[in-house]
């Protein structure tokens, strides 16, 4: 097992982001075990690393669970700065949520899947001020939504990745696809400012 520390192998920021909440670990007697959560069946990679904090780092990383905060480049009166940008609004509404799948269909955009756990996903990227509305969300299952991260919408179609899964859609998903690019102009006329400096 590899010791991996935050600010070298990975950022304090990815963790709740890039990184979620898999399982628990549990320890005693004669062994240590995990208990992975049944709708992350398939998250938990063979490779563990032991990742060691102290009281504060623990604090930090506690925090930033809770929190869910990124970095970001923006421009600000100074030139290019590294700003923060709080993610605990992104929370969306379950309504909204199920409106997404149900128009969606319950199938993921991006590889046509069904029958499995699944997540909305800003077209407009939420990192950069991409609304939360139901014209700005897809329905995506949650291992596309991550492969897909924050790349923007339009390289997301051009992708090796998206390439590779959109292979199960039917033109008609594709040509839906194409024809939301077509429309990130609008969508990004409507983002939000939710950065701020740390």
């Amino acid at each position: 097992m590899n010791k991996i520390q935050i600010g070298r192998e990975i950022r304090l920021t990815q963790i709740g982001n890039d990184y979620q909440m898999s399982g628990l670990l549990f320890s005693g007697a004669d062994r240590s075990f995990i208990l992975q959560f049944p709708h992350k069946a398939g998250d938990i990679h063979p490779q563990l690393d032991l990742l060691e904090l102290d009281d504060e780092g623990l604090n930090g990383f506690m925090r930033q669970l809770d929190v869910l905060e990124t970095e970001i480049i923006t421009s600000g009166p100074e030139g290019m700065m590294k700003s923060i940008l709080r993610k605990t609004q992104r929370q969306i509404d379950n309504i909204m949520q199920w409106r997404v799948f149900e128009r969606d269909n319950y199938t993921c955009r991006y590889c046509g899947r069904r029958g499995i756990p699944m997540s909305v996903d800003h077209i407009d990227i939420w990192e950069e001020g991409g609304v939360t509305i139901d014209d700005n969300l897809v329905c995506a299952c949650k291992k596309c939504n991550r492969d897909r991260g924050n790349v923007h919408f339009e390289d997301w179609l051009v992708s090796p990745r998206y390439i590779q899964i959109s292979k199960n859609l039917t033109q008609t998903q594709k040509n839906a696809n194409l024809a939301i690019a077509i429309d990130l102009p609008r969508l990004r006329s409507m983002r939000v400012n939710r950065v701020r400096s740390r």
